[in-house]
């Protein structure tokens, strides 16, 4: 899918009529809901993502007085302001949100308080110097030999309670493991852990929370003497620097390279990083266990398929993320979202709302554990400053979840509790957590069944493969010649997941996994339904799902997923399909005609028989439907069906290359943004080693060479080196492995960009385009 989105002007979201309003930096009216905005009231910390969906809805990027910060809260925009971490400066990050009084900065100097800058909020190239020197630690071949030591210091923890029926999980074990976890990774002693939890309390209110006067005076104690402690045990850890443990690796490279690691550095992140190592972790795994709990079928659906679980963790991250927000500062007058946001402006990027947006996830509000686009959350953030400590997180809850599934899994949520949260900015996890089972219904205990062997352990985001549901073949129908539409069920008759107009899904049986877009009532929860074309020269995928899928018989299915979606909003819509292209055309033009939208259908076809969803077509959409049947001598011309294409006008195609290449040339005629297409094979598109040359990928913004062979897909070579780049589709046809190209020409092979963008060589499909030369430079 390609879209091409023309450039916005800067804009204010409110009526300057409006006088009496306050107003943002550009002199704009601040709207009502804006201006009311405080994310100290409990509203924005039990549903963050909840409590400002007005705000993705009406006003995404929006100037609120009572922080003076712009607030920005789609997913888009924030991961734009998270990638450019040049015009958006990291330098705010750990700035007081609540500006300190001099009564606050004496008590604070009179313990010596001097936090100066770490790697979350350093400027560059300052910050990825330290960050290579500080990496290999958090390489996922470190990590793995954690894995051992975690799992047992959860069946340690979990042996002390699993008879008694109930507990309340924070106190009994979420916040301690981590805890025990994060001081073995940096070699800190582990003595007044108690204590250290206090000062982190303080640490987070004093740096993202609005305490009151007397508040501040109590907290700026407690900050203080943690800038103590932490200083005592860095100075205890430098007097003997040959330790194990992350600091001692800090430590020597300070020695080292004090350039790079001065002194400065290595105090403040002393106190920060005990701060932060394992608050996040502990407070991620409690939201998870109550997200899973409280939407009970997914608690359900991990304990019969454990395999689910990895993406279990990534779901809950998106939807109940321990980290609600972060911050930046631009260091120029720039635009976020169309709104214009001056130099020195300071943004708080909300991960937790753009987490649910509906423009870039299919059912946000939904907890959907088999969402293969789960990953994509904001929640480490993005790009060079993305959160090191990201996989050590995942790795613990995975571990905890896999425990309790295997020893607990009928335990339930005690009823009633209320949920309390920390005031702040940025940092969410409950106070406590309490569950309850029926110890006599214990796995262990009862011999109901054998508990099964924890798997195999993998340090990353979750494998595909193993993301999705079973689902059965309710109906097949002949379509036509060589086409069978296939209508799917839930095995047991539950709901299945909504979707819109142009999502796809991946039928997975037979060993063969392949897309089919969506093509039912878009309100019938109960089935989806998807046309298979059989190519008799295929690969063999279709000829599978043609000849030997019978009606009862149990598949797999992932998604829905969507990255061909239809712009509501446009005045008129054309839709073009060429053959089997009918299936994500059809869904829109449904979804048209339901919004009472002006459209019209363009479908071409060998002969009447060998086009799908025909009969539909016509009863339900004849006053739009232009038909073109080669073997009745009826021809489309482009030309001539688009004579009259406006700004307000879009184009959505789906179909063969030819049609799609003709579409290209007439819209380099047309405005920005009116064209939309998605090619239905990846022809071309296949690796060939005996063809290929191995060259080196440079990845700018972690200053790391990778090699890749001739033999791997990009893609391949940069998820080995430990980089998240999602990807759905493999075949260059769906967008999602898209990296930014800063130097070297591209060998394009994907079916997404279009001439225009291929031509200025910035962007690249890591999952098949590769580098006509030796080296190339991406921002990554």
């Amino acid at each position: 899918m390609t879209s091409a989105a023309p450039p916005v002007a800067a804009r204010c979201p409110v009526d300057h009529t409006t006088l009496a309003q306050p107003r943002d930096p550009n002199g704009c009216p601040v709207s009502a809901r804006a201006a009311a905005f405080n994310p100290f009231e409990p509203a924005y910390m039990q549903a963050p993502g909840d409590y400002l969906r007005w705000a993705r809805e009406q006003e995404p990027v929006f100037w609120s007085p009572q922080l003076g910060y712009w607030i920005v809260t789609r997913y888009e925009d924030v991961k734009a302001v998270f990638r450019d971490n040049i015009l958006f400066s990291p330098a705010v990050a750990l700035e007081k949100i609540t500006p300190a009084t001099p009564e606050v900065m004496g008590i604070l100097q009179s313990y010596g308080f001097a936090m100066n800058r770490t790697m979350v909020n350093e400027d560059e190239p300052d910050h990825m110097a330290r960050r290579r020197l500080l990496m290999d630690a958090f390489l996922p071949e470190r990590l793995a030999t954690l894995e051992p030591m975690i799992r047992a210091l959860a069946r340690e923890y979990m042996d002390r309670f699993i008879d008694k029926g109930r507990a309340d999980l924070v106190a009994e074990m979420f916040y301690e493991i981590p805890l025990n976890i994060a001081l073995k990774f940096l070699g800190v002693p582990d003595e007044g852990a108690e204590q250290l939890r206090q000062f982190a309390v303080a640490h987070t209110l004093n740096t993202w929370g609005r305490p009151t006067a007397q508040e501040q005076l109590d907290i700026a104690h407690n900050v203080g003497r943690f800038w103590q402690t932490a200083q005592n045990i860095l100075d205890g850890m430098r007097a003997q620097p040959d330790g194990e443990g992350w600091m001692y690796e800090t430590i020597r490279q300070h020695l080292k390279h004090p350039d790079v690691v001065p002194e400065s550095y290595l105090r403040s992140m002393m106190m920060a990083i005990l701060a932060a190592a394992h608050e996040t972790t502990s407070n991620a795994t409690a939201n998870a266990f109550h997200t899973l709990l409280t939407h009970r079928q997914s608690w359900d659906d991990i304990c019969a398929n454990p395999a689910l679980i990895p993406n279990a963790v990534e779901e809950c991250l998106r939807v109940a993320g321990s980290i609600i927000a972060w911050r930046r500062q631009a260091t120029a007058d720039t635009q976020v979202g169309g709104v214009a946001i001056p130099k020195g402006a300071r943004l708080l990027l909300v991960q937790a709302s753009a987490n649910f947006d509906p423009r870039h996830f299919e059912n946000p509000d939904d907890i959907d554990v088999y969402r293969e686009s789960a990953v994509e959350h904001l929640t480490f953030g993005y790009g060079a400053h993305q959160c090191m400590g990201k996989n050590i997180g995942r790795m613990q809850m995975r571990i905890f979840l896999e425990e309790f599934v295997r020893r607990l899994p009928h335990m339930r949520l005690v009823p009633g509790q209320a949920m309390s949260y920390l005031s702040n900015t940025s940092f969410r996890g409950p106070d406590a957590l309490w569950v309850a089972w029926e110890p006599a219904l214990n796995p262990e205990r009862s011999g109901s069944r054998q508990l099964p062997p924890a798997g195999a352990f993998f340090i990353g985001p979750p494998p595909k493969a193993s993301i999705a549901r079973s689902v059965v073949l309710r109906e097949k129908h002949a379509e036509g010649e060589g086409l069978f539409r296939l209508v799917l069920a839930d095995p047991q008759g539950a709901v299945l997941p909504a979707w819109s107009a142009g999502a796809h899904v991946d039928l997975i049986a037979g060993g063969f996994r392949r897309k089919y877009s969506l093509c039912g009532e878009a309100n019938d929860r109960s089935t989806l339904q998807v046309v298979v074309q059989r190519e008799a020269d295929g690969r063999g995928g279709s000829r599978h799902f043609c000849d030997q899928l019978e009606v009862g018989t149990v598949l797999q299915l992932s998604g829905p997923k969507n990255l061909f979606k239809l712009d509501e909003s446009a005045r008129h819509v054309v839709l073009f399909a060429g053959g089997i292209g009918i299936t994500p055309v059809m869904a829109m033009a449904d979804r048209l005609k339901h919004l009472g939208k002006s459209y019209e259908i363009h479908y071409a076809g060998r002969s009447r028989a060998q086009m799908a969803l025909l009969a539909r077509l016509e009863r339900d959409h004849a006053a739009h439907l232009h038909l073109y049947v080669k073997s009745q001598g009826q021809r489309l011309s482009l030309p001539a069906v688009l004579a009259d294409v406006t700004a307000d006008t879009r184009i959505y195609a789906c179909g063969p290359d030819r049609l799609i290449s003709e579409l290209e040339s007439l819209s380099e005629r047309w405005p920005a943004g009116v064209l939309h297409f998605e090619h239905f094979n990846a022809e071309g598109t296949a690796l060939d080693p005996s063809k290929e040359h191995a060259f080196v990928a440079q990845l700018k913004d972690s200053n790391v060479e990778v090699a890749v062979a001739a033999d791997q897909t990009l893609l391949q070579a940069l998820q080995s080196a430990g980089f998240d780049v999602p990807c759905d589709c493999n075949e260059g046809l769906c967008g999602t492995c898209e990296v930014a190209v800063v130097e070297g020409d591209v060998d394009h092979r994907d079916k997404v960009l279009t001439k225009g963008e291929r031509q200025t060589n910035r962007r690249l499909m890591a999952c098949c385009s590769r580098a006509a030369g030796q080296r190339i430079v991406l921002a990554l």
